[in-house]
């Protein structure tokens, strides 16, 4: 969805100091007259003026604009808070984080909804023609694709997560959370290797060593080198896992364990077979706060 909402063609039509009456912002923003009644009583989109006598409201032509948004964002389903949120943003940058919050959330609900469509199409048993409800007894089945997509999907959104500037407490959680659900659904769908769940074990470390809570980063750190170690996982896995355990312990303020790992680390660098993986693994040992 665009951010920077382009003004309505009509709005040239309107001075910079006339006020529009409700029918009139109505017809500019699309909002029924009824909308714009109940944005004003929850004070989203007050207008400018209010007869006193009358009760007419008046808005000014800057607010057609807010109204477009609202109108667009209300479409969108978004709940009134979340557009309260958008509205109040400052910058460019805080909205898009406001809709990117917004959007894992619309994608965490689509696919509770595809499991249920899931479970639905498991119930309903169709023999001869004939449809039966026949209840799972046992609990939910779900298909080791979809939880390997969810999987993969969850630990790609978790590395956006991980590069945006100015995370808010609201998104270091979702981070987290996606991180946690990456890891368990990769290992549940069945599809996926040792080598798979050490990944998963990692990521999960760098978003604790990332949002500063030590403890869990050294455990999930320490997780994915022992899954290497008992796999015999070495290359390009082996030296995260090392690097994951000197990030853990630097955000620890433990500096001899840090150097330690990060030494480790450096020696396991020479075992990474594929120059673009050395190169990537070279500018993340960079980044390690350690001296």
């Amino acid at each position: 969805m665009a951010l920077e909402l382009e003004r309505s063609k009509n709005a040239t039509a309107i001075g910079p100091d006339e006020l529009l009456t409700i029918g009139r912002m109505s017809r500019r923003s699309g909002l029924s007259i009824k909308a714009l009644r109940h944005y004003d009583r929850l004070g989203l989109l007050p207008p400018r003026d209010v007869d006193p006598v009358t009760g007419y409201r008046r808005y000014g032509p800057e607010q057609v604009e807010p109204a477009v948004l609202i109108r667009r964002l209300r479409e969108l389903e978004m709940p009134l808070p979340r557009v309260r949120a958008v509205l109040a943003a400052g910058t460019l940058a805080e909205r898009l984080a406001e809709l990117e919050a917004y959007r894992t959330s619309v994608q965490a609900r689509a696919w509770r909804l595809q499991r249920v469509l899931h479970e639905l199409d498991h119930d309903i048993v169709r023999d001869g023609g004939r449809e039966r409800f026949m209840p799972d007894t046992v609990g939910p089945t779900y298909d080791p694709e979809e939880r390997r997509q969810i999987g993969v999907a969850l630990f790609n959104r978790t590395w956006q997560y991980l590069e945006m500037p100015d995370r808010t407490q609201e998104q270091d959680d979702y981070m987290i959370h996606m991180a946690h659900a990456s890891r368990f659904h990769w290992e549940e769908s069945g599809l996926g290797t040792a080598a798979n769940n050490a990944r998963g074990e990692w990521q999960v470390s760098r978003v604790y060593a990332v949002v500063g809570r030590a403890e869990p980063a050294i455990y999930h750190a320490r997780r994915c080198l022992e899954i290497c170690e008992a796999n015999g996982i070495r290359d390009f896995d082996i030296a995260y896992a090392y690097e994951a355990l000197a990030r853990a312990h630097a955000v620890a303020g433990d500096g001899d364990e840090a150097r330690r790992y990060a030494g480790l680390a450096g020696v396991a660098r020479d075992g990474i077979a594929e120059d673009d993986e050395r190169e990537l693994f070279d500018s993340d040992l960079a980044t390690l706060p350690v001296r």
